[in-house]
């Protein structure tokens, strides 16, 4: 069995994003992991350049800043990262620049992989999503949150990239996926205040006009992480690549996990799922195989 990493990249520097942490969570169980570098206003290139590993491949891009629509730049340039995988291999590992994969989990993704390598049936593994905020000790647990979402697929070409880089599909459907006892930590929104409100405004730049932030994004220096509907504190432990970033965070936040910010129907879809474990009315870019 050949596994492929995929990824994309650009200003990883400049809006704090841990791409080396992301890369080095997945290459112990990937023969590849294709980095497909955007121009980029900082040392990005340089950095990933610089990681010891022989499994990296830099493919060079250009990003398309006309692409704003719904974010479609982002599944352009996943969509240059996949098809710049090994022909032969048989599953494309896909992590974001901001997300990375607990070592924990590594021998269960690995053999789910195995596990469903001769069920054609099953195009992809749906993972679970840990979702960090402000801090490292704060994870969001409300329905703004996506609970899950596919990041290995096969190496079947007629797979893409599906609107913001969200999810993928095939022949204009929904993949048929095998959920995973494995979790994703996201840590997009974990950034200095000052760095999330430069990230912010430029991330927004990806579906939206110029005028559009000037008139809806607050023109501040800083973010205000206060404004979130619900919190819990995370008392797990962190992926190993990670812990550089943990340790070098030089901002604190003391953050309200018992404040809930919710309208009256969210509260109540809130109650329930954290009673049932279970969401109704989920959106689902995906469909499950059992």
């Amino acid at each position: 069995m050949k596994v492929s990493g995929f990824t994309f990249v650009r200003n990883a520097i400049q809006y704090g994003y841990p791409i080396e942490a992301a890369i080095q969570s997945i290459l112990p169980i990937c023969d590849e992991v294709v980095v497909c570098v955007g121009q980029s206003e900082d040392d990005t290139l340089t950095l990933i350049e610089s990681m010891p590993s022989n499994k990296i491949k830099i493919v060079h891009s250009i990003w398309d800043d006309g692409l704003r629509e719904g974010g479609r730049v982002l599944a352009a340039e996943t969509d240059k990262a996949f098809a710049a995988v090994a022909a032969d291999s048989d599953w494309a590992f896909y992590i974001q620049g901001d997300e990375v994969v607990h070592e924990k989990y590594l021998s269960i993704i690995q053999n789910a992989m195995r596990q469903n390598l001769n069920n054609s049936v099953v195009e992809g593994l749906l993972f679970k999503y840990l979702h960090f905020y402000g801090t490292y000790s704060y994870v969001g647990d409300s329905r703004r949150w996506y609970r899950r979402e596919v990041r290995v697929i096969r190496n079947d070409k007629a797979i893409y990239s599906y609107k913001d880089a969200q999810g993928f599909k095939k022949e204009g459907k929904s993949l048929k996926v095998k959920p995973i006892d494995a979790y994703i930590y996201h840590y997009g929104w974990v950034k200095h205040p000052a760095i999330m409100k430069a990230k912010e405004k430029s991330f927004h730049r990806l579906w939206h006009s110029d005028e559009w932030i000037q008139q809806n994004i607050e023109q501040t220096e800083q973010f205000d992480y206060s404004k979130i509907d619900s919190l819990q504190h995370f008392n797990g432990t962190h992926p190993k690549a990670i812990l550089p970033f943990v340790e070098q965070m030089n901002w604190d936040l003391n953050l309200n996990t018992n404040h809930k910010s919710f309208k009256w129907t969210d509260r109540l879809l809130y109650w329930w799922e954290q009673k049932t474990g279970k969401r109704l009315f989920e959106y689902r870019n995906y469909r499950i195989v059992k």
